[in-house]
């Protein structure tokens, strides 16, 4: 194999693929980059067994500058390639693979050579025959996930809600993630043909795999997605992204979500967010992180105490204060995490106790009962 790229548009590429290699895998080839060049381009290949990316450079755009000189493929250990391709300083280099696996990577006047494995002895990516694709508006489903993954656990003592709970039925996507702490849901229609309404689709996806497939997803208008057994496969413009799916039942969290509420506040989700972390400023410091919310018919105001530093109270700044007064405590980084989904608009806090765990939801949804976008927190007992 011989072929000629333009550096940073290999060094781009790259960078993707390396998102699905790790040092500490268990099976040494896989913490190579795998590159084959053949008459569309060259495709660049990682996994680490729970994630697959798969990028194509394709010859055809001009920018790319490549030039195939000899086709084939070769496994280069992807840490050091990587660190060998930003040093170089011309814009163009060719690599070409020489007897046993031998690579030159060579650049202007710099010339390496590094040890590469026989391509043959890659693992073959899932093959993924489907002909249900489920189309998607990139930049909307990117949202969903920053909306959802912040709620996933990170405890793989329960494994299953490491990830968000996709469910595809009627025209609608349904994400879901809780770590029994804190849930966000975010439900959003798509379009899908006739002969998909009538089938339910129902997997759960690591949050890993999502965050990582949100950084690589460029801004074009759609995405595909393609769901097996255990795989699911999206595909972007000359990107394939596999991700294993996790095995198990996700619990049912719409019996978590409260029907009613006994107090609401509307107030502004920005201005919210940094008066928690003011009061969380000395809540951090000491055993308990807690911050308190008051509330009654004359105010609304946030405290953060620990006896070791001293305490902070504040009044809030909010449109409308309705129902029981109540005094709730809560984990401030949840809150935080929450209120960030929302950026500047208004947001309506239901509660329905002070032990009960409470929702917010955009100020301007149509009715109480829609649920297409909403963030719960559990409060926290302090006695």
């Amino acid at each position: 194999m011989k072929f000629s790229i333009n550096r940073q548009v290999l060094i781009k590429h790259l960078s993707d693929v390396q998102r699905a290699i790790s040092s500490r895998t268990t099976i040494p080839i896989l913490t190579g980059v795998k590159i084959s060049a053949d008459e569309n381009g060259i495709v660049l290949s990682g996994s680490d067994s729970d994630i697959s990316i798969e990028t194509l450079i394709p010859v055809s755009e001009e920018n790319n500058q490549i030039e195939i000189h000899t086709q084939g493929g070769i496994v280069l250990p992807a840490r050091f390639f990587s660190e060998i391709v930003k040093k170089l300083a011309d814009e163009k280099i060719t690599i070409e693979v020489k007897d046993h696996f031998q690579t030159n990577i060579t650049s202007a006047k710099a010339s390496f050579t590094i040890n590469g494995i026989d391509v043959n002895n890659y693992p073959n990516f899932p093959v993924i025959d489907s002909n249900e694709v489920i189309t998607l508006p990139t930049a909307l489903f990117k949202q969903v996930i920053q909306h959802t993954v912040i709620a996933t656990s990170t405890q793989e003592s329960r494994p299953i809600l490491t990830g968000v709970n996709m469910t595809i039925q009627d025209g609608k996507l349904t994400a879901v993630a809780t770590d029994s702490h804190r849930l966000s849901q975010r439900v959003i229609s798509i379009a899908a043909p006739e002969s998909q309404l009538e089938k339910t689709y129902n997997v759960i996806i690591p949050g890993k795999s999502l965050v990582e497939l949100s950084r690589i997803v460029e801004n074009q208008a759609t995405i595909e997605m393609m769901i097996t057994e255990n795989q699911v496969l999206f595909k972007a413009e000359n990107v394939y992204f596999y991700s294993r799916l996790l095995e198990g039942y996700y619990p049912d969290t719409n019996r978590l979500i409260p029907a009613s509420s006994s107090t609401q506040i509307v107030l502004n989700a920005y201005d919210l967010l940094q008066a928690t972390d003011r009061a969380s400023l000395l809540s951090h410091e000491g055993k308990n992180n807690v911050v308190k919310l008051s509330i009654d018919a004359n105010k609304v105001e946030l405290s953060g105490n620990s006896p070791e530093v001293g305490n902070v109270e504040e009044s809030l700044a909010y449109e409308s204060a309705s129902g029981d007064p109540l005094i709730i405590s809560f984990n401030p980084d949840y809150m935080k995490d929450a209120l960030r989904t929302f950026g500047q608009q208004d947001v309506q806090v239901n509660f329905t106790s002070a032990v009960r765990p409470f929702t917010v939801v955009p100020a301007d949804r149509e009715d109480d009962n829609d649920n297409s976008f909403i963030q719960l927190i559990t409060p926290v007992r302090t006695y």
